[in-house]
Order: structure tokens, then C-alpha cells, then sequence
């Protein structure tokens, strides 16, 4: 899952206009921000085998409990909504940032094949191998992407030329990503992987806190929290 994961992103944001778009952002993609770190430190392992096309068939997890289990997903939700409520003080847009962070096992578990462990270390996996398909998964996955994206733009209007610029330039790369990782070639360097997958979901985290900057919500001004 990639843009599902942004389209719960703006979900969030579009069910608490006060939420910053960026920390909806960091909320949503919180458990690839933490693998990709967690693969580099050595506390994670994934493999990439070369010459497969497609994620659900280059891509294999072998640990990767602490980022992606179901019981560190309810840890991390209710960590990051915690420290949320206290440097925000807004409950509201605590539980809907939690909600956010813990939404991407559940994601990632429509998406991915049997890879998705409930808890570090034990042996059981889940996932319903929704990437398998191409033509499922951009029906699904890409339904979700465009309502998501139709809520959002219903609800909000550019105030910067950003706003409109930066704003479809980005929608168009994260579209063309995603599509290029479920159906195009394994990553040439592999062992570069982790590093450039961390690189790339952080301009992302950027292109949300911009984003959130340049376009504002049509029935009245709101502070980011």
C-alpha cells in the first residue's frame, strides 16, 4: 500500500481541519518511516530479490515486527497520539492521528501477502495479497486514492500558486510511484534501498507540511495542530 496510505492522510486531515496535513502524513506512513530506519540500525531485515516486477513479489519482509505487527501499530498509535494531546492539547485530533498510524496494518494487510506479523517475533502472519493484482489493486487501492482526494478537494482551496502547482505535481509522482511499485522492476541497488525508501517518504512528510501551508479549508480559517 502507498497512496492508500496517503489517502488516509487526507482523510484525517479533511476529518480535523486543524490537524496539520504534514503530521497526518507522518501519522499515516509512521510504521515505513520507522522499517526503513529500523532496517538501517539493524533491528530489521528485508529482502529485494532482483529481476521481479512488482512489489508483493521482489519485496520480502523477515522481520519486521517492531514497525509492522498489529501490537507495536496499537503501541505506536497510542504513543504518537499521546505526545500529540500534549504539545497540542487538542483530544480530537489526538485520537484521529492515532487512528492514522494504526490504519496502516490494516492497509498494509489488505495489500501485502501473508507478511503482516501481529506481534515482534511470533511466527503467525496475515495479508490478503491484494498488490498480487494489478488490476484489483488499482481498483481498490485506487478508488480509495481518488475518494480521499475528492473529499480533500471538495473541502479545501489553494491560497498560494503552490497550492495548485506543488499541490497535482505531487498528487502525479505519488500516482506514478505507486503504480511503478506494484507493477514495475525490483530496485537496481537493493542494498541502497532502505535509504533512498527513507529519503523518499520524508520529502513527502515536507510536501505535507507545504501543502498544508498553501491550502486552507473554504468554510473557515483553521489552525494547524
Amino acid at each position: 500500500m502507498l497512496v492508500g496510505h496517503f489517502a488516509a492522510a487526507l482523510l484525517a486531515k479533511r476529518a480535523e481541519p486543524r490537524l496539520s496535513l504534514g503530521t497526518a502524513v507522518v501519522a499515516a506512513t509512521l510504521a515505513d518511516l520507522l522499517i526503513f530506519a529500523f532496517v538501517m540500525g539493524g533491528l530489521e531485515q528485508i529482502e529485494i530479490v532482483r529481476g521481479r516486477f512488482g512489489a508483493a513479489n521482489y519485496f520480502t519482509p523477515i522481520d519486521i515486527g517492531w514497525s509492522h505487527s498489529l501490537a507495536m501499530g496499537l503501541v505506536w498509535a497510542a504513543l504518537f497520539g499521546a505526545l500529540h494531546r500534549w504539545f497540542k492539547g487538542s483530544a480530537r485530533a489526538a485520537l484521529i492521528v492515532g487512528a492514522a498510524v494504526l490504519s496502516h496494518w490494516f492497509l498494509d494487510v489488505l495489500s501485502h501477502p501473508p507478511h503482516l506479523p501481529l506481534t515482534p517475533g511470533t511466527p503467525g502472519h496475515a495479508g490478503f495479497g491484494l498488490w498480487t493484482s494489478i488490476p484489483a489493486t488499482l481498483l481498490v487501492e485506487g478508488g480509495l486514492w481518488v475518494v480521499a482526494l475528492v473529499l480533500y478537494l471538495r473541502a479545501t482551496r489553494s491560497v498560494t500558486s503552490a497550492g495548485r502547482y506543488v499541490f497535482w505535481g505531487g498528487i502525479i509522482v505519488l500516482t506514478l510511484s505507486w503504480y511503478n511499485n506494484i507493477a514495475g522492476s525490483a530496485p537496481s541497488r537493493p542494498e541502497n534501498a532502505p535509504q533512498a525508501s527513507l529519503i523518499f517518504f520524508l520529502l513527502w512528510v515536507g510536501w505535507g507540511f507545504w501543502m498544508n501551508r498553501a491550502r486552507t479549508f473554504k468554510e473557515r480559517a483553521t489552525t494547524a495542530v
